[in-house]
């Protein structure tokens, strides 16, 4: 593994490689989750722990776990922790998230956060890279076992937050209210007006009665550039 660092403002900075990087997706997602400072959470499929390292970096003085089943993944979250004295906050963690009883206590999260795999085991396209088998296609968990996850780790009143493709919406809705996490908050990403929306933001909570509040786009480009909005969460997060 060949760990790069790369800066995310505010002195702080990321430890990446080729097999573990992170987009605008991830970036949308930690905005969206809106943490406040305290609190206990955890990131699913933490990857190089990008949404973690984001909210250290802007103050959140709570306890993180970063949940990931890729050692190299983990090595790198460990990394930017020890690099940056997050090591209090943030707590990477090797794990499967089909199976943490007995590795996480269960009720006690406030929030639960993932960027899971946007397809459907078998209808996508096959890499040789098994990093990024796992983070595209559903063949190490599907989006009921996210949604199980969630269920176990939080507790009563606890929020979800979710980033993925348009075309698994339904499918998120499902597995969520299937899970006792009730939908309550949904936003689509287009990458400019006119266009249809790519993805979509949902948060639910555990044990939340019915009630899904539908916010206004979120538009990724304006007048060739970014939008103002965008500039806003890139200005407050991430040093361009």
């Amino acid at each position: 593994m060949e760990a790069v660092s790369q800066p995310l403002g505010n002195n702080v900075v990321i430890f990446v490689s080729e097999n573990h990087r992170y987009g605008t997706d991830a970036i949308l997602l930690a905005d969206f989750a809106q943490t406040g400072k305290s609190g206990v959470i955890c990131d699913l499929g933490t990857g190089c722990g990008i949404i973690p390292l984001i909210w250290c970096r802007n103050g959140f003085a709570g306890k993180i776990y970063g949940v990931d089943i890729m050692p190299e993944a983990v090595g790198l979250c460990r990394l930017s922790a020890d690099k940056n004295s997050f090591g209090e906050i943030f707590s990477p963690i090797c794990a499967d998230l089909r199976r943490l009883k007995g590795i996480l206590n269960s009720g006690i999260f406030d929030l639960v956060t993932m960027n899971p795999p946007y397809k459907r085991a078998g209808s996508g396209a096959r890499s040789a890279n098994d990093a990024l088998n796992a983070a595209r296609n559903e063949e190490l968990c599907t989006i009921d076992d996210i949604a199980a996850a969630g269920k176990y780790l939080l507790k009563f009143g606890g929020r979800m937050c979710l980033c993925s493709r348009t075309e698994r919406l339904t499918d998120t809705i499902c597995a969520m209210r299937g899970a006792g996490i009730e939908p309550k908050r949904l936003r689509m990403v287009i990458q400019r007006a006119g266009r249809c929306p790519s993805l979509f933001l949902i948060e639910g909570r555990k044990g939340g009665r019915p009630g899904l509040n539908v916010m206004p786009d979120l538009i990724i480009e304006e007048n060739g550039g970014w939008s103002e909005e965008m500039k806003s969460i890139y200005g407050s997060f991430v040093d361009k």
